[in-house]
């Protein structure tokens, strides 16, 4: 049944060729992804077919507008200084209509992309070439869209970075208890509760006024980065779903969340988990030495500090979908959730006795 789908999908999206086959494609919490393979003129050309979380995405048609602008724009700004684009934007294919979706009688919505050839994508890496690389490649994709008109953006998920409303929401999932799970969370959400006012900062200074909005990806793990297979040279940023107004320390933190963490988001082990300097320098001196001409004075003052938020705001959402029955997440056992949220916790804590040498690791950088 599955397979039908994807064959009928793929022909309304024109791919051109003989079906072969598809495989599913494991990585990411949120849309289901197939990697799909076609022959066609003596050669297999292979495709990204994506379902998308519609409970997730309410308006998936918003999205793809998005996700169609900002690579059609990024792909016009490397077509500046380079022959071809191939290799470092996404290409989405068309519909016969011209539409870069598809809907399905089931109610699916689906999007398919062209996969870029000889590329690899790390989940987690102790690589220091492949995180100052994803450095520079979150780096340059702001800097491309640094004259996007930020204001046609879609807000395709509302208050997704917004701390404070995570924060009532959490407060909401604690009173609620919908899934009968508080009782063993209780000192879980007494940690979280006590990093509030440092996570909300950021947030709470760019509706001050003292950080502007900028074009930002919102999701900006190292696997959400293609690397050349033979060279590990960052080539195209990918999951694009997320594209929106934003804070560049968000971007920044988010990304180190994952990078620069010694162990996975999920890792049981809490003795195991703090934040490792050397793969925290790496991103910082890809990201920070390519964007610093074009960032302000505060917005450098406040990545150090996005990490933290990002970390405690990732957190509070694990912990808060884990109080409410894993609607939102995807989890492969019954207390994944719970045990990222912990994992989380100590992930920040670590963070925040690090502040100081994490400030000024970005302040060399900005500097030189």
């Amino acid at each position: 049944m599955v397979e039908k789908q994807i064959r009928s999908v793929c022909a309304t999206f024109c791919i051109e060729g003989e079906y072969q086959r598809y495989e599913i494609v494991n990585s990411g919490h949120i849309n289901t992804t197939y990697r799909v393979y076609f022959y066609r003129n003596g050669n297999v050309k292979d495709y990204i077919l994506q379902r998308v979380n519609t409970y997730v995405f309410t308006d998936p048609v918003a999205v793809m507008e998005n996700i169609s602008s900002v690579t059609e724009f990024v792909r016009s700004k490397i077509k500046q200084k380079q022959k071809t684009a191939k290799r470092n934007v996404l290409h989405y294919c068309k519909t016969a209509d011209g539409e870069y979706y598809v809907r399905t009688d089931d109610g699916g919505f689906w999007r398919c992309c062209r996969y870029i050839d000889e590329s690899v994508c790390f989940e987690n890496t102790d690589d220091l070439k492949v995180i100052e690389e994803s450095g520079i490649a979150f780096g340059e994709f702001q800097l491309h869209l640094a004259d996007y008109p930020v204001d046609k953006l879609h807000i395709v998920i509302p208050h997704f970075h917004n701390t404070v409303w995570r924060y009532e929401n959490f407060r909401k999932a604690v009173e609620e208890n919908a899934a009968n799970r508080l009782q063993e969370t209780e000192q879980d959400v007494a940690g979280y509760l006590e990093l509030e006012e440092i996570a909300t900062t950021p947030y709470k200074r760019q509706k001050a006024g003292i950080l502007p909005l900028r074009v930002t990806h919102n999701d900006t793990k190292t696997s959400n980065v293609l690397f050349d297979a033979k060279t590990r040279d960052h080539l195209s940023v990918i999951d694009l779903d997320t594209v929106m107004p934003g804070l560049v320390a968000f971007d920044f933190g988010d990304a180190i969340r994952v990078a620069a963490s010694t162990c996975a988001e999920d890792e049981r082990d809490l003795g195991k988990v703090a934040i490792d300097l050397n793969k925290y320098e790496a991103f910082t001196r890809g990201f920070v030495s390519t964007i610093k001409n074009s960032i302000t004075e505060a917005e450098k003052d406040s990545l150090a500090l996005g990490v933290i938020a990002m970390t405690v705001e990732c957190g509070v959402r694990f912990l808060s979908d884990y109080l409410n029955g894993d609607k939102y997440f995807k989890i492969h056992y019954p207390d994944q959730n719970l045990v990222r949220a912990r994992c989380h916790l100590v992930l920040a804590r670590d963070m925040i006795a690090h502040l100081d040498e994490m400030q000024a690791i970005v302040d060399k950088y900005y500097a030189k």
